[in-house]
C-alpha cells in the first residue's frame, strides 16, 4: 500500500526543476496504476476485516476478535482502529486477563482510539471509544487525573451523540458521567475545585434525563441503563419508580458477565428497599 500521492511526487519534482525523461514518465504512469490498484485492493480488504470483526464481536469471540484486529494496528482506517480499541478493552475486562496485561491493553486501547480520531474526526465511534478508554486509563493514573480528564471525556461523548443521535450507549454514558458527579464525595469535590476554575457538577435529575433519553433511542438495549434508572430513582427517593426499573434490570436476560453483575446488584438493591 503506497502512502505517497504520485501526483504530489510529480508536482514536487517539477517544482524542483527536475525534467522527467520519457522513460521515467512511463515508470511514473506504471507506479500510478499499481498504487491505484493497491488502494482499491486495500479498501476491499478493510471491508472484509470489518465484516469478519463484526461477526466475531456478535458471537462474543473476544480473544479471536483481538487476534484478528491487532494485526491491523498500523492501519489508517478509523473504522478498524476504533474496533481495535474496543476489542483491546474487552480483552482487558476478561477475568482470565492478568493485571499486567490488563494495564497494557488499557493503555493500548487509548492509543488506538486516539489514532482512530486522528484519521477521522467525524467518526462518532472514535469519539465514543476515546472517551471510554481515557476514563479507563484514569483508573491507573489516580483520582486527580481522572477528575482532570472528566470534561474532555464528556466533550467526546457529546460529540459522538451529535454525530450519531441514535447511539443509545453514548447517551447512557453521559448519564453515568452526570450520576458520578452528582454523587461525588466531598474530598473529590475539593480536588475538582483545585483543578478547575469552575469544577464540573451535575445532578441526579440530569442523569435521569439522559438514562430516559437512551431508553427512548433504543428501548431495553442495555441492562446497565435499566439498573441506573433504578439507582437514580432511589437517589431521588422515588421508590415506586426505582422498584419498576430495578425489577426490569433483575429480569434482563444475562448474556454477558456485566449482565450477571447487573442482576446481582439489582437484586441486592431490591432487597434493601
Amino acid at each position: 500500500y503506497l502512502s505517497h500521492d504520485p501526483t504530489q511526487v510529480l508536482r514536487k519534482s517539477l517544482q524542483k526543476g527536475v525534467v522527467l525523461s520519457a522513460g521515467s514518465f512511463l515508470v511514473y504512469e506504471a507506479h500510478k496504476l499499481i498504487s491505484g490498484f493497491a488502494e482499491v485492493h486495500a479498501s476491499f480488504k478493510v471491508e472484509d476485516v470489518i465484516e469478519q470483526a463484526d461477526y466475531l464481536y456478535g458471537s462474543g469471540e473476544t480473544e479471536k476478535l483481538y487476534r484478528l484486529l491487532v494485526q491491523h494496528k498500523n492501519s489508517d482506517d478509523a473504522e478498524l482502529l476504533w474496533r481495535l480499541a474496543r476489542s483491546s478493552r474487552d480483552l482487558a475486562q476478561l477475568g482470565s486477563t492478568s493485571a499486567e496485561e490488563k494495564k497494557q491493553l488499557t493503555y493500548d486501547s487509548l492509543e488506538y482510539a486516539k489514532k482512530a480520531l486522528e484519521k477521522n474526526e467525524s467518526n462518532f465511534a472514535a469519539h465514543k471509544w476515546y472517551g471510554i478508554c481515557l476514563s479507563d486509563v484514569g483508573d491507573y493514573e489516580g483520582i486527580k487525573t481522572k477528575i482532570g480528564n472528566a470534561i474532555i471525556i464528556k466533550e467526546h461523548f457529546q460529540r459522538a451523540v451529535e454525530l450519531n443521535p441514535k447511539d443509545a450507549t453514548t447517551i447512557h454514558l453521559i448519564g453515568v458521567w452526570c450520576y458520578s458527579f452528582a454523587e461525588m464525595p466531598w474530598y473529590q469535590r475539593k480536588i475538582a475545585a483545585t483543578l478547575f476554575a469552575t469544577p464540573p457538577t451535575s445532578t441526579f435529575q440530569e442523569a435521569l434525563r439522559y438514562f430516559h433519553m437512551a431508553e427512548e433511542a433504543d428501548p431495553n438495549f442495555y441492562s446497565k441503563n435499566l439498573l441506573f434508572l433504578g439507582k437514580t430513582y432511589l437517589k431521588l427517593n422515588n421508590k415506586k419508580m426505582a422498584l419498576l426499573w430495578l425489577s426490569k434490570a433483575k429480569e434482563y436476560p444475562a448474556q454477558t458477565e456485566e449482565d450477571k453483575q447487573v442482576q446481582k446488584e439489582a437484586l441486592e438493591l431490591l432487597n434493601s428497599i
